[in-house]
């Protein structure tokens, strides 16, 4: 009888969950990746990774066919969304459960996706697409500053900045029109109202919302979040609305199979949708909501894929929280210390680093610069926060400035002896 198999199409932050749940629901796991070289995890995991051009769906249906002759592929699937409407477009050509391609694709376009949803009714900030650098200018004057420039399809809040005044709209528009950007395809800018008020991300699953966390970004221009919580602190009139205006999003944009995952913001006029997502959010939501609800997104998602039914009553109510570790500057990562210390607290559920040692890090503004996490839960809001600081605390790490110009000078530079000879004696 042939083994049955999980077919995923790249790698994702959460794909380690991935890799483990469906170990635990007995199935093979086969990475299709265009370079598998770049996910750890498959060789320290010793997983199936495959060579394939995901951007080419006649190469990954050869691909899945050749695979569906040695396995029983019980499900395909992605934790990338770069690759999910892929991934849905293979599930109908084999016949098995996915995700609607199409609905992926529209909500991938944060332009389309933004239309569709004002049409709808839903909640969203006000938005131009601009198409040069004269169309960015025009459109923030529409909207009036300060405004949020981003590229119209994009992920991780790559490209994503907050523009407060002339200059930084200028010099982020000739970031985005110059060779430094690299497009995913046609050169397309949204511009953005700045939606002010508390961040909050909803996870979902089919048409259910199974948890509302509150999201704490770092200081402007950039978007990289530094802390969550799950559940977040809200009233049961603001929990309903939020649900609501989440839920009114699905059939807005052909959604409610499988995860969901919706960013929006509590604003002086209430929630405002600022950005869905069709999937699972990264690490470290999935882990917070399971510890939070007792409730496994990722293999909820996984039995979806399979067929299977998923379960997703909640089991406790607890509180869970995270920091990201992000450096404050360029350089080069020190040694890590205080990792079993920390892991050693009561409460602590993970210490995890993304980077090694004196791995360079140059800052670009997005998901990259996070370098790990600590997450911590128990029954108690403020006990989780206590937790979640002592661990922190505990946790040593450090990046040294990149030598300046002047210094890399003075170091190559050849020893002299006291006379005047060069060279060390």
């Amino acid at each position: 009888m042939a083994r049955r198999a999980l077919v995923m199409l790249e790698g994702a932050s959460n794909s380690r969950l991935y890799v483990q749940a469906a170990q635990r629901l007995g199935l093979h796991l086969i990475t299709l990746s265009a370079d598998p070289a770049q996910y750890g995890y498959l060789a320290a995991e010793s997983m199936e990774a495959i060579r394939t051009d995901t951007g080419n769906l006649d190469a990954l249906i050869s691909e899945c066919s050749r695979l569906g002759a040695m396995y029983d592929i019980a499900g395909i699937t992605s934790a990338q969304e770069s690759v999910y409407a892929a991934a849905g477009k293979l599930c109908r050509c084999f016949g098995l459960p996915g995700p609607n391609p199409a609905a992926i694709e529209r909500c991938c376009d944060k332009f389309a996706q933004r239309q569709i949803l004002a049409e709808a009714g839903v909640p969203v900030p006000a938005y131009r697409l601009a198409a040069n650098a004269t169309d960015v200018e025009a459109s923030a004057a529409e909207i009036g500053l300060p405004v949020i420039v981003k590229p119209a399809v994009g992920i991780a809040s790559i490209g994503v900045r907050l523009c407060r005044n002339a200059d930084e709209l200028t010099e982020h528009t000739t970031y985005l029109m110059g060779e430094s950007y690299i497009w995913q395809s046609s050169a397309r800018i949204l511009v953005e109202e700045f939606a002010q008020g508390p961040h909050y991300s909803i996870e979902m699953m089919g048409n259910e919302v199974i948890g509302i966390g509150a999201a704490d970004f770092g200081r402007p221009p950039h978007f990289v979040c530094r802390e969550y919580i799950y559940p977040a602190l809200l009233t049961d009139d603001e929990h309903r609305r939020i649900a609501d205006v989440s839920l009114s999003c699905l059939p807005a944009l052909d959604l409610g199979w499988g995860p969901t995952n919706i960013d929006l913001r509590w604003t002086k006029l209430g929630p405002v949708v600022i950005e869905v997502n069709p999937r699972l959010a990264g690490t470290p939501n999935s882990q917070l909501v399971q510890l939070a609800y007792g409730v496994d997104l990722v293999t909820a998602h996984i039995k979806l894929v399979i067929g299977e039914e998923s379960d997703l009553r909640r089991r406790h109510s607890h509180t869970a929280a995270a920091r990201v570790l992000i450096p404050d500057r360029d350089g080069v990562v020190g040694a890590f210390g205080g990792e079993s210390r920390a892991a050693a607290v009561p409460g602590v559920a993970e210490v995890k680093f993304y980077v090694e040692p004196k791995t360079p890090i140059v800052r670009k503004g997005d998901y990259r610069d996070k370098i790990g996490h600590v997450i911590a839960a128990s029954p108690s809001r403020a006990e989780t926060k206590a937790i979640l600081q002592r661990a922190v605390d505990l946790v040593e790490w450090s990046v040294t400035p990149f030598p300046t110009l002047n210094e890399q000078e003075q170091h190559l530079q050849p020893l002299t002896s006291p006379t005047g000879a060069g060279g060390a004696r």
